[in-house]
């Protein structure tokens, strides 16, 4: 056998002539590629399919593409390369939905740190009037009021001093 043949050329069990179509686009070395290739396409699709495209740059594009599909036709008939750009999208998907998650949960936290710091310096603000009592908002009743004060003289000893 001579090294020389191209893998299509192998594969078919034929001389390879010196203006092999095949030559450029599938080597020797790489047998398996033009298999994939012949197996879904046929040789002679292929052949045309190349000789139709002018310039070699865009055929070996054109290889590149009949390859990379046939070989995801080959693991999935049904779907083939398809199936794998919709699995590849689903998963940008999937990552886009948990950015947005933790992009929400960062500035829900960045508000509420911010909500946090007003409320100590509202807290700072508030004493009671007539005394140095320190206001906290657990002290304040549900209509927005705050809880009297009473002192611990004016009510019997049994009983809390907060109201």
């Amino acid at each position: 056998m001579n090294s020389g043949r191209c893998a299509a050329c192998k594969y078919l069990r034929r001389r390879c002539p010196s203006d092999c179509i095949f030559s450029p686009y599938f080597p020797p070395n790489d047998h398996q590629r033009f298999a994939c290739v012949h197996r879904i396409y046929g040789a002679s699709n292929v052949g045309k399919m190349l000789q139709q495209i002018p310039s070699h740059d865009l055929r070996a594009k054109a290889a590149d593409t009949l390859y990379f599909e046939a070989k995801y036709r080959i693991q999935d008939p049904v779907y083939g390369c398809v199936g794998m750009i919709t699995q590849l999208h689903q998963q940008i998907h999937s990552a886009e939905s948990e950015l947005a998650k933790t992009q929400a949960q960062i500035a829900f936290l960045n508000s509420n740190d911010h909500a946090q710091e007003s409320q100590v310096q509202n807290i700072e603000t508030k004493l009671h009037p007539d005394s140095n009592i320190l206001i906290l908002p657990e002290q304040t009743n549900a209509a927005g009021g705050l809880w009297s004060y009473v002192p611990a003289s004016a009510t019997s000893t049994d009983q809390t001093s907060w109201f």
